[in-house]
Formats: structure tokens, C-alpha cells, sequence
């Protein structure tokens, strides 16, 4: 559903503003939660429990997917000259610190309810917090202002696959960069855990503690990295990540087999999120400067949508199940080459013009 909605709410902010895009987008999750905290059992509705629960799922992944374009293209747009860097970075820094709170809402939840009272009803109560903040949401975002300007939104080609197509090079770049720089991303992050678990040995308690203390870590140096590329420019930043990511990725992974102690897989783990923030910081912000106004948002929240579905939304999979096969080494290797993509693509990137240090 993402892809699907990385190009229905690209659409929708290329042609009617990034703020209606945004707003709407939060709406819809705001229902998908909503629904699944409410939303009976089966012994009370039958069929219409599942039925609902994949509605209420589709509607989550279709503003999951719209979210990132257009949130990057608006900060893109309202960022200050100079500081561009900096401000974009911001959209890892709440999409990390998301990921932070809901594991500590697992951890309060499994501290104050029984096992049993959270499989009965205990489950529901993220939902239920989602939909409130996504309230939240909704009203700080009717305080933006619009960035998108009138006269680019009534053009022809805004937020068609037509105009798209006049800028397919960019696309194919972004796809390019995404995918290694997505799949870099979730294999340090989402994977790492189950990997320091399965791989590693080491204890699930252990292994939570240093992945909840490396991501709060990692959430504090985007800012810094960020603000970084304003100094050297987007281009080196993406060389940096990807020729880091192609050089260190199977050595990092490797000693990851075989350390016994927990500080030492937190400096390795570490050691790969640095590397992973020269891409995080400024995604977004690369992305939107390489896409004319007029399909900027569609062009951003399309290409990336579609890049992370087929590598970073499957890097788990394919990594468990490469080592279901008895070859967990070739997934080491496939996030190598796909660094190794991810740093020929952004020898490609240039100068667009004066103010923008690609």
C-alpha cells in the first residue's frame, strides 16, 4: 500500500497544497488506529473483525506511504537557505524517537498488565495513543502555512506521472540511493535486534537495552550530521554513506557474530549508524532538491515508497531467510552491493544551482 500511497498524497500536495496533503494523510491514520483500538472480536462480529482490522491496516499503510514525500518536500520548502541540512534532519529525528516511544510503551505495558490482560485487551491501548497524538497532529499541522504556490499547482503536468516522466533521470537516481540507503537503515535498526539475538546469542534483555540506548544515540546525531551537509554538501554526505556502507558493511556484521560482550556490540552497531546518518539526515532534503516544484512531492514520496518496499520493508525476510538456508554471509554481501549502488548513483549527483550544495 505504501507505493500506492506515495503517489495518491503526492498527487494530492502537488496539486492541492503540501498542508491538505498532510492533513488528510493524518486523518487517515488517525481512523486506522482509531478502528483497530475499538474494533470488536471475532466472537462479536464474526468475519467483519478481520475484515475491519485489514481495512483499518490499508488505510495506515496508504498514509505511511504519502507521509514521507510530502513531510519531506514541506521541510524542503520551508527551510531556511543555508541550514537546509539541519532542519531536514528533524524528519529521522521524530520517526526514530517514534520507534523509541513505542518500545517504551511495550515496556510500561508489560510491566503493569499480566500477560493474559494484554492479549485480552491490554493490545489495544497503542492503538488508542496513536489516534490521540495523531489528534495532535492534526491541529499542530492546521497551524502551517502552505509553501506550495498557486500558480506551480495549476500547472498541467503538476503531480502527473507525465511531469514525472520529464524528470525520470531523478527518479531512477532516488530509486538508485533509496534502496541502499533503505536497506542500510532497517538492517541496523528494525533487523539488529533479532540479528544480535539469532546471530550474536545474546540474551533478549540485553539485546533490547543496547538497541533502545543505539537508537536514542542515533536520534540525537542526525541534527549534527545534518547540519554537517550544509557545510560539505549533499553529495559528499551520500559518497561518505555509501562508500563507508560498501567498505564496512560485512566487516561490521561479521565481528557482530562473534563478540560475547554488550559494549562492544553497541560500539559496532554504533559504528554502522554513523555511517547509516549520512543518508538518514538528508534523504528527504536531497530527494525534494532534485524535483521541480510542480511534481516534487509525487516525485519524493513515489521513488522512495516503491525503493523501500522492495529492499528495506524486506530486509528482515530476506535476511532470516538466508539464514533459514544456511547463507546469512550473502545478505552481509547484498547490503554491501547495495551500498556500493547507493555511492555510484551519488557520483552522479551535482551542482543545481547557487544555495544548493549537492
Amino acid at each position: 500500500m505504501r507505493p500506492i500511497g506515495g503517489w495518491l498524497f503526492g498527487r494530492i500536495a502537488d496539486r492541492r497544497g503540501r498542508k491538505a496533503s498532510m492533513l488528510i494523510s493524518v486523518c487517515m491514520m488517525c481512523f486506522g488506529s482509531l478502528v483497530i483500538a475499538c474494533l470488536p472480536g471475532y466472537e462479536s462480529i464474526g468475519t467483519w473483525a478481520p475484515a475491519l482490522l485489514l481495512l483499518a491496516r490499508l488505510f495506515q499503510g496508504l498514509s505511511v506511504g504519502g507521509e514521507y514525500g510530502t513531510s519531506a518536500t514541506y521541510m524542503s520548502e520551508i527551510a531556511l537557505e543555508g541550514r537546509k541540512g539541519f532542519y531536514a534532519s528533524f524528519q529521522y529525528v521524530t520517526l526514530i524517537g517514534g520507534q523509541l516511544l513505542a518500545i517504551l510503551v511495550v515496556v510500561i505495558l508489560q510491566q503493569i498488565l499480566t500477560d493474559e490482560q494484554l492479549h485480552a485487551w491490554g493490545w489495544r491501548i497503542p492503538f488508542a495513543m496513536g489516534a490521540v497524538l495523531a489528534v495532535v497532529a492534526l491541529w499542530l499541522r492546521r497551524q502551517l502555512d502552505e509553501t506550495s504556490q498557486k500558480e506551480v499547482r495549476t500547472l498541467k503536468e503538476a503531480g502527473t506521472f507525465k511531469g514525472l516522466w520529464r524528470n525520470r533521470k531523478a527518479f531512477l537516481m532516488v530509486l538508485g540511493f533509496t534502496a541502499g540507503g533503505s536497506l542500510s537503515f532497517y538492517t541496523f535498526t528494525t533487523y539488529m535486534q533479532k540479528y544480535l539475538v539469532n546471530t550474536t546469542g545474546m540474551h533478549a534483555n540485553v539485546a533490547s537495552v543496547v538497541m533502545t540506548v543505539a537508537l536514542f544515540v542515533f536520534m540525537l546525531i542526525q541534527p549534527l550530521i545534518g547540519a554537517l551537509s550544509d557545510k560539505i554538501g549533499r553529495r559528499t554526505s551520500m559518497l561518505i554513506f555509501g562508500g563507508l556502507s560498501a567498505l564496512c558493511t560485512v566487516p561490521i556484521l561479521s565481528a557482530l557474530q562473534h563478540v560475547t560482550s554488550p559494549y562492544a556490540a553497541f560500539a559496532l552497531v554504533m559504528l554502522a549508524m554513523v555511517i547509516v546518518s549520512f543518508y538518514t539526515s538528508i534523504s528527504g532534503i536531497l530527494k525534494a532538491e532534485m524535483f521541480p516544484a510542480q511534481v516534487r512531492a509525487l516525485g519524493v514520496g513515489l521513488s522512495y515508497a516503491v525503493a523501500n518496499a522492495l529492499f528495506g520493508g524486506s530486509a528482515e525476510y530476506v535476511a532470516l531467510s538466508l539464514k533459514s538456508w544456511g547463507s546469512e554471509t550473502i545478505f552481509f554481501w547484498y547490503v554491501t552491493i547495495m551500498g556500493a549502488l547507493a555511492f555510484v548513483v551519488s557520483l552522479m549527483l551535482h551542482r543545481k544551482g547557487k544555495g544548493i550544495r549537492l
